[in-house]
């Protein structure tokens, strides 16, 4: 099993995936993806629900294997690899994580159990969290609560987010992570990961096109298919889906402004 994820591109050929509990065999989760991603891109996921957006970034570090066709990391199918060597080159932040009870450096070093304090502050920074938890009177030695219930949601978001920095990894997934963060912090977040992290491919499932607008690339999912790949700006010219949801978010936005 090869050991050393060489770098962050990702490359899906004619992928298709089957949930083995469903009723019919033949209906996909997703079908025929195919596409390459460079090491070091930013890629924006938009889709409805059931549109198979977690389940696409699912099968890169494995937690499912393709049904059909191969997913390559780096280079390599990801089969080829040692699993946990894969999993360690991949960190993946959900909308719903989990913190458990013990301070916030203790939550955070679950990330990198080796991690100095300046990397859990450099970290903290990057995910807009140094500034919140240095308000705490006990700053990062601070204790959460079992599930983190004594900070708030975009609290728990941006401490979950620098844990998965903390292990530098070549890959970093946000699945609609940044879901309870307001619109300007998300933003502060993105241009920290733009600037700080350009080696590190960058993959953003969002329900706010806000989340994705200056991505290098996004794409629309639409019942598992890839419906159109592109920038924001070509999106806009050339994909309906986008088009409706772009205007249906952005409308009132540029109203209030």
């Amino acid at each position: 099993a090869i050991k050393k994820v060489k770098d962050g591109s990702i490359e899906f050929k004619h992928v298709d995936f089957v949930y083995s509990d469903e009723k019919d065999p033949n209906k996909f989760a997703l079908k025929d993806i195919n596409i390459k991603i460079n090491s070091g891109e930013t890629i924006g996921i938009i889709g409805g629900t059931g549109s198979s957006k977690s389940t696409f970034v699912q099968l890169i570090p494995r937690l499912y294997d393709t049904t059909h066709g191969e997913v390559l990391v780096g280079g390599k199918n990801v089969k080829d690899y040692d699993i946990k060597s894969l999993r360690d080159a991949v960190s993946m932040v959900l909308q719903k994580n989990v913190l458990f009870k013990g301070t916030i450096a203790e939550n955070l070093r679950w990330g990198n159990k080796e991690a100095s304090f300046e990397e859990l502050e450099n970290a903290c920074k990057l995910a807009q969290a140094d500034g919140f938890i240095k308000e705490f009177p006990e700053q990062y030695d601070t204790m959460l609560d079992q599930g983190g219930t004594n900070v708030s949601g975009g609290q728990k978001q941006r401490i979950c987010i620098a844990r998965a920095l903390l292990k530098k990894p070549k890959i970093l997934i946000l699945d609609d992570s940044t879901s309870a963060v307001d619109t300007k912090t998300d933003a502060l977040i993105r241009k920290a990961f733009r600037e700080d992290l350009p080696e590190t491919t960058k993959i953003i499932i969002a329900q706010r096109i806000s989340s994705v607008i200056d991505a290098d690339r996004i794409i629309v999912l639409h019942n598992g298919k890839i419906d159109g790949i592109g920038t924001n700006e070509e999106l806009l010219k050339t994909n309906k889906i986008y088009q409706e949801v772009y205007e249906s978010q952005m409308k009132g936005v540029e109203e209030s402004a």
